[in-house]
């Protein structure tokens, strides 16, 4: 396997807990959960892991600022300026109102949740549309060239064959601590987690199945998504594998109101976690997933005697959000 640049700031491995009480409450199989909200960056979070490679060829390009997307709650935009603040890099959001709000009306709302955070680690932050968010990135992406700042760009979620490398290297740290669950179940949603931990799976031997709960996506979309981008992080890391939609393994029947509309099933899945186990999930990403999972224990989807674990990939911050404060 090639070596590939890296930083390393995250607080890696991650541990891997039981959840013996949420157990007994779904009457379900064994669960553990692996703590990717744990890394330490800012709150912690999955991007961190990618962060580490990508912040690495943002260094080996001469890079200066920082330059990505994402929603206005964003756990990777948040991780991405705290990266940028450790490393010394500048950093510009670009972030798209919610749905229903004008630019204007996003811009002026109070600082809450991951945009409180975004705005205290020094973010400049750059208001767009959903619909306009790519145009706004790259027209932002050449101002700030033209600006002299040596932007480097980092694609939605982190999601490249770079940053999905770092999940196929989580992996090996979860093998490496004799972890090997039946089920590894977690959000998807942009793919470069999925696509780092189906590769990794087949690189380092895990024999378990990956199940991805999409947040925002058709399955069909999803699984071609996740397989061209396990593809791409093979070739980069040289390795031959070759994946198909069919072997990505994702479910969407947990998409509720959408991309982030907190429903019922998120809600209850944030507090069993929180009573049960005193840990905390996000409305958008780790609770959706948590609601499928916990939904999946209880119609008997999983065999008696097997083990579960949930890659719990962070996002604490955005129950702190003034949208979300109904969650309790």
């Amino acid at each position: 396997m090639k070596t590939i640049p890296r930083l390393r700031f995250a607080h890696l491995p991650t541990p891997v807990e039981t959840l013996p009480r949420l157990a007994a409450a779904l009457g379900g199989p064994k669960l553990l959960i692996k703590r990717d909200d744990q890394t330490g960056l800012a709150l912690g979070g999955n991007k961190t892991r990618k962060l580490e490679f990508l912040l690495a060829e943002a260094q080996a390009n001469g890079a200066r600022t920082l330059i990505t997307a994402g929603a206005i709650q964003s756990n990777h935009c948040r991780q991405t300026a705290a990266a940028a603040a450790r490393q010394g890099f500048g950093c510009i959001l670009v972030l798209n109102a919610p749905e229903g709000q004008s630019v204007a009306e996003a811009s002026l709302q109070p600082l809450s949740g991951n945009l409180l955070l975004d705005r205290l680690m020094g973010a400049e932050i750059v208001w767009t549309t959903l619909e306009e968010r790519q145009h706004t990135l790259q027209a932002t992406f050449q101002s700030a060239w033209q600006d002299g700042k040596r932007p480097f760009l980092i694609p939605y979620g982190g999601s490249n064959a770079v940053g999905a490398s770092s999940y196929a290297f989580a992996i090996q740290e979860m093998i490496d601590q004799e972890i090997h669950p039946d089920w590894i179940v977690f959000p998807s949603s942009s793919g470069g987690t999925q696509a780092g931990m189906a590769l990794g799976a087949r690189l380092f031997g895990f024999n378990g199945q990956v199940l991805g709960i999409s947040v925002d996506e058709q399955a069909s979309v999803l699984q071609s998504r996740v397989a061209n981008l396990a593809n791409e992080t093979a070739e980069f890391l040289g390795e031959k594998q070759r994946f198909e939609a069919g072997d990505i393994l994702v479910n969407d029947g947990y998409l509720g109101g959408g991309y982030g509309v907190m429903g019922e099933p998120e809600r209850e899945a944030v507090n069993l976690f929180a009573r049960h186990e005193g840990i905390l999930l996000d409305p958008v990403y780790t609770g959706r997933a948590a609601a499928g999972l916990i939904d999946l224990i209880r119609k008997g989807q999983f065999a008696a005697g097997e083990t579960l674990l949930f890659w719990h990939t962070g996002g604490a911050p955005a129950l702190f959000a003034e949208r979300y404060r109904q969650v309790a």
